[in-house]
């Protein structure tokens, strides 16, 4: 149950920033501060109210993710690959939170790799057929037509 809140957490702090960022047009470092200062000011003032894993990790995985919501407008349109980073992040974050102990810039460096990842993936499934000839003609061009 503790993983399906914090992917929910993820979704929702890249889709929120996202959503405060452009259609209220806050602008992306106001909607990512603003949603993490209440987020962290909820779980300080309402310590207990979860367990302590959730109340440990809740805010830290939104703050991650709001990075993710940062992006542009013109880089991104669509809130699904945002859902999809959202929850890549909170996966990558679950699974590995403890290598990034002690490194700055963590939260951000893995919010980028989730952005990326789910990006890259996107790209290349609207692509595939293009990729796939482009594949054939340099393969052709490389290694000859195979006769």
């Amino acid at each position: 149950m503790n993983t399906f809140i914090l992917i929910t957490t993820g979704i929702l702090g890249a889709t929120l920033t996202y959503f405060v960022s452009e259609h209220l047009r806050l602008g992306a470092v106001k909607a990512s501060a603003l949603l993490s200062l209440i987020v962290g000011l909820f779980f300080y003032a309402f310590p207990n109210l979860l367990n302590i894993y959730l109340s440990e990790h809740l805010p830290i995985v939104f703050v991650g993710t709001s990075f993710i919501g940062m992006v542009s407008s013109k880089t991104l349109k669509g809130y699904t690959l945002l859902a999809i980073a959202g929850a890549l992040f909170t996966a990558i974050y679950i699974t590995k939170n403890h290598v990034f102990d002690g490194y700055g810039g963590a939260l951000g460096a893995l919010a980028f790799i989730a952005l990326l990842t789910t990006m890259g993936f996107a790209f290349v499934v609207s692509n595939s057929t293009k990729i796939k000839r482009k594949v054939v003609v340099v393969w052709q061009r490389a290694f000859g037509s195979g006769k």
